[in-house]
């Protein structure tokens, strides 16, 4: 297995595994994004993206960006961390995951944070191994243009 930073040329890996991942989340009626405006955005550097390649085929992502907490300051946002379910249970999450911590160490973050589903307990396990806070006292709100 390979952890790499993304590229352009992994976009549409990529974007299988974000229709992938709400398909399983039940929600790819919501997905308005598209493999263009993904590619679009990481031009622009909007975000970046570890890939975990088995065998040349990407079977995993860790999609972040930066954010600023006006109490913490810099801050890594990681907005999915997807691995293809044919290799759940093979460590590629976690390889991800560990990149992902050093990647908010070395660009100087002051912690990193995530949102996970309260009914997916298999990522709720495996972000205990972290010793990760979890903080059910803020509600999502959002605003869709």
């Amino acid at each position: 297995m390979l952890i790499r930073k993304a590229t352009e040329n992994d976009m549409s890996s990529i974007y299988e595994l974000i229709v992938e991942l709400a398909i399983f989340e039940e929600g790819l009626q919501h997905v308005s994004n598209s493999e263009a405006q993904l590619t679009e955005d990481f031009k622009a550097k909007l975000y970046d993206c570890f890939v975990a390649e088995i065998n040349h085929e990407i079977v995993g992502i860790s999609l972040y960006y930066f954010r600023y907490s006006t109490w913490k300051g810099k801050r890594l946002y990681l907005e999915d961390l997807v691995v293809t379910e044919s290799h759940k249970n093979k460590g590629i999450g976690k390889s991800l995951l560990d990149a992902t911590i050093e990647e908010a160490k070395k660009t100087n973050c002051s912690g990193m944070m995530w949102q996970v589903l309260d009914w997916n307990t298999n990522a709720i396990d495996f972000y205990k191994k972290y010793d990760s806070d979890f903080d059910n006292s803020w509600v999502n709100v959002s605003v869709n243009f």
